[in-house]
């Protein structure tokens, strides 16, 4: 059926939306594919449902093929499974939460590891079963403290998410790689860049995990790669680490007055001027920063943490995230913040701008055998044998040539550092030059984690039962709609790939006379029934620019203008991706279209 301007329900903006952050957002918004209904939540028009609906198939064609079956679960969910696995606490405020007229519990689903879990449960008691692989593409709902960039973070959104059943690991292995080499074909039939990363499971669990991410300046994510092959995010990147140093030998640390130096580069310059050293001058790689953090539990509570890392480097609150839950012992999604000065009026060993891991070079304040208590973390580049500058836990003071192993001590080591470009890869394949990237979809090797919570057991080739080992596998459907309008612009509008554009032609009748529109109602009749998708601009008494206009912001690849040429028998086809133009007999159009779109 012919889309008709005349009658869609579409209303395009001239101005750009003054909440709309990012290129994809504005386009999306101004050209009529979505509207806001609240932050973080979107209702879809009839040409973003089009556009949905076409990258939905490609999801599930790709889906299928690997013998992947299709189910559908409710958004509203019970509370019990969830804390069967300890989710309903370790989401903490990440999720919505409800009670019903009766007081029960329920929350509207971020994710269904669960509920697939207790799916194949109820059905399946066998080996012979196995493998299985299920998939939905279903709403998912989470309570994002920031929304923003419309659809890239949302709190309410489509994901396709799958699941994988096999009787042992070698079988998992299998169903990983099916999964992995579907989404490589999916994101190459929707035409999106993507790069495969090493990633970390995080409160999902498991023991091998890999993003796909788009690479662009706007991306939350931060990856690197070598020019030998290794990717992987910032976060799951392991430090090249330094050899142990022998300190037999090793001069012993001395405490020294360094007034007025509470930064590391104010350190620095003292010891540049005060404390010579006979082989080159003090920097800041020499000295040892202690970073005081609070983590932020899924139960609300709050852990202060220190993290020691040498003083050229940043911490990177992301990376230290991703893996501090282990060392916490606590599940579910830690966020990480500096700490407060209310944080610190409770330490009042800690004394900022010049702590150490010792108050004196024989009594220890950081780590499980401090007097604080808090727990000390440190980069793995702090290895036995290092020497370091740091603080004394005394104003103005500083201990010069503390020795690692031999007078302090760690509970710990983290990943904690930014990645710098220039790093070392930790396969040797070369230095690592970064970029940014949206996160379009993430697989897992779960394992037993959901299956032994929930006593998934089947019986094996000897009548034994055996837990079911699992995988995961996420594509963000709707975000995946905003990173091709993200990267398919120009200054115009949209140019969507052709397999997901909302129409094939986007057929513009100009002029006054009503051979034009005659021309124009006939021609998208026979294009329709070529087997063509046609939007035609049939609009009466609009002027020819703001045609012309809509269809640019839009963004089908293909216009169509019937106009003034029609007098000599002939169309203007306009190509939105490279801008050409050319001229086409109205008698041999059908066909020239049919094999133009089909490019």
């Amino acid at each position: 059926m012919v889309l008709r301007l005349s009658t869609l329900f579409l209303r395009t903006l001239r101005e750009d939306p003054s909440d709309a952050e990012v290129a994809s957002h504005r386009l999306l918004l101004r050209a009529g594919y979505i509207r806001r209904a609240a932050p973080g939540i979107y209702s879809w028009l009839p040409l973003g449902l089009k556009v949905l609906a076409k990258v939905e198939k490609i999801i599930r064609e790709e889906m299928e093929a690997i013998g992947s079956q299709e189910v559908h679960f409710p958004a509203l969910l019970p509370k019990e499974p969830y804390e069967a696995t300890n989710r309903w606490a370790e989401y903490g405020d990440g999720i919505f939460r409800l009670k019903d007229r009766k007081d029960a519990d329920y929350l509207l689903a971020p994710t269904h590891e669960e509920m697939f879990t207790l799916l194949v449960k109820d059905l399946y008691n066998s080996y012979k079963d196995l493998p299985l692989s299920l998939f939905q593409i279903q709403t998912k709902y989470r309570d994002e403290a920031r929304p923003r960039a419309g659809l890239l973070r949302g709190r309410e959104f489509i994901m396709k998410d799958s699941y994988s059943f096999d009787i042992d690991d070698e079988g998992l292995e299998r169903s990983y790689q099916l999964h992995r080499e579907a989404y490589v074909r999916i994101f190459a039939r929707l035409g999106l860049e993507v790069v495969p990363v090493a990633a970390t499971a995080g409160a999902m669990g498991g023991s091998k995990s890999e993003e796909f991410l788009h690479p662009t300046d706007i991306g939350e994510d931060t990856f690197v790669q070598s020019d030998g092959g290794y990717t992987a995010n910032v976060e799951a990147v392991t430090t090249v680490v330094p050899p142990a140093i022998d300190f037999d030998g090793a001069p012993a640390a001395e405490i020294m007055d360094t007034p007025d130096t509470p930064t590391i580069e104010t350190l620095v310059n003292h010891a540049n001027s005060a404390v010579a050293r006979a082989d080159r001058g003090w920097t800041a790689a020499d000295t040892l920063k202690n970073v005081v953090l609070a983590a932020v539990l899924p139960t609300g509570g709050r852990e202060l943490v220190v993290v020691g890392l040498p003083g050229d480097r940043s911490v990177d609150l992301k990376r230290i995230e991703a893996n501090i839950g282990t060392h916490l012992s606590v599940g579910g999604e830690v966020t990480v913040e500096s700490a407060t000065d209310e944080d610190l009026k409770k330490h009042p060993d800690l004394i900022k701008g010049y702590i150490g891991p010792g108050l004196s070079l024989d009594a220890a304040v950081l780590g499980a055998k401090g007097s604080t208590g808090i727990t000390y973390l440190v980069d793995p580049r702090i290895v036995s044998g290092t020497t370091w500058v740091t603080g004394a836990n005394v104003k103005g003071k500083h201990v010069f040539g503390l020795v690692a192993c031999r007078d302090f001590c760690w509970d710990g080591v983290i990943e904690a550092v930014e990645v710098r470009a220039g790093d070392e890869a930790p396969d040797g394949s070369g230095p690592l030059r970064s970029a940014r990237g949206i996160e379009m979809g993430h697989i897992f090797q779960l394992g037993r984690k959901y299956a032994e919570a929930l006593h998934l057991k089947v019986l094996d080739h000897n009548g034994k039962l055996t837990t079911v080992t699992m995988g995961s596998y996420g594509v963000g459907v709707t975000r995946a709609v905003a990173a091709l309008a993200e990267s398919n612009r120009d200054g115009k509008g949209i140019i969507w790939p052709r397999n997901v554009a909302p129409a094939d032609i986007h057929l513009v009748a100009t002029g006054k006379g009503e051979e034009i529109f005659a021309a124009a109602e006939q021609l998208a009749k026979e294009l329709e029934a070529a087997g063509l998708e046609v939007m035609y601009d049939d609009r009466l008494k609009v002027s020819p620019g703001v045609k012309f206009g809509d269809a640019e912001l839009i963004g089908i690849p293909t216009i169509v203008v019937v106009g003034r040429g029609l007098a000599e028998g002939l169309l203007e086809v306009k190509d939105r991706r490279s801008g050409a133009t050319e001229n086409i007999a109205l008698a041999d159009a059908v066909e020239r279209l049919r094999a133009l779109v089909s490019i």
